[in-house]
């Protein structure tokens, strides 16, 4: 088998794979959901045949929340546009070979106004996305890098990461909230006159005491399993983009040098850093803060690129 079929098969099997375990991360998170909200309405004394209605408001939510996230995410991040090709030729042309090739719709191209080198897509789905790269990258980078994070960003969009992401983001926001509203409850006395004035008090008690900690943890538990699909997803726009451009050390020369520059981006926030290409905050070094890293390290990257 010659090396030019190899390397596509290569990034083929990484495809697959990183798909396989991002469909079981997404099953184990929806699980959480589900014994989230169904915790949450034993909390709150409700029947247990009615306890699943809270799922229901909350997916209901999040479908809601999605349709407006892509406007939001851009401004926050201070990008501006949509550019022009009169305003940024060569990145507009860039980005419409990529998407021929690609064969996805071009996208709104946005440009965040920052010396440092990151970017990001957006947008409920290809007819409806959003490409934001920094001013940084655009000077720092050369055509066959710049080529592979555009790449990488516009797998996002042909994966439907951004439809992915958007959907955990706001369920584990949600979760967040309705373990603090399971607090409350208890701490108010709500679901526990109804408890403890039962035939079997004791059960009831402990029922109560695993709802309430089902409800505190899960919150928890759903953000390391979002992250863990955040990595999965960075995995596989690597490979797809490698894919792409059929050139696999431009992707991982722009990670090099991405990863050896010191300026920091000034509109990158905890809620906003799972966007972007690499994390935009600090690097997390320990075993325990990697669990809730929401990039796998930029050394893995670059070494599973390489081996492609």
């Amino acid at each position: 088998m010659s090396e030019a079929f190899e390397q596509p098969v290569l990034i083929y099997d990484r495809i697959a794979a990183n798909r396989r375990r991002t469909f079981l991360l997404m099953i184990l998170f929806f699980l959480v959901v589900a014994g989230a909200s169904t915790a949450v309405g034993i909390v709150a004394g409700l029947p247990p045949g009615l306890s699943p209605i809270v799922l229901v408001f909350v997916l209901a939510f999040a479908a809601f929340s999605y349709f407006g996230s892509d406007s939001v995410a851009l401004r926050v991040s201070g990008a501006r546009g949509p550019v022009s090709q009169a305003e940024e030729r060569d990145l507009y042309r860039t980005v419409e070979n990529l998407c021929i090739g690609a064969g996805l719709p071009l996208p709104k191209i946005y440009v965040i106004e920052d010396g440092s080198m990151n970017a990001f897509a957006t947008g409920r789905d290809p007819d409806h996305a959003s490409v934001a790269i920094t001013r940084g990258l655009l000077d720092k980078l050369d055509r066959r890098e710049l080529e592979g994070v555009l790449a990488h960003e516009l797998s996002h969009i042909g994966n439907r990461d951004t439809l992915l992401m958007t959907t955990t983001v706001v369920l584990v926001g949600l979760l967040a909230l309705l373990a603090d509203l399971a607090f409350r409850m208890t701490w108010y006395g709500a679901g526990r006159r109804r408890s403890y004035n039962g035939k079997n008090s004791n059960g009831a008690a402990i029922l109560l005491v695993v709802a309430l900690v089902a409800a505190i943890l899960a919150p928890i538990a759903a953000r390391i399993i979002s992250f863990a699909i955040s990595r999965q997803r960075e995995y596989l726009a690597d490979a797809s983009g490698a894919l792409l451009t059929r050139y696999p050390e431009g992707l991982a020369s722009a990670l090099e040098k991405i990863s050896g520059d010191a300026d920091p981006l000034d509109a990158a926030t905890k809620a906003t850093e799972h966007m972007y290409f690499v994390s935009p905050l600090s690097a997390h070094k320990s075993s325990l803060n990697n669990m809730f890293a929401s990039h796998p390290p930029i050394e893995e990257r670059i070494k599973l690129l390489r081996a492609m």
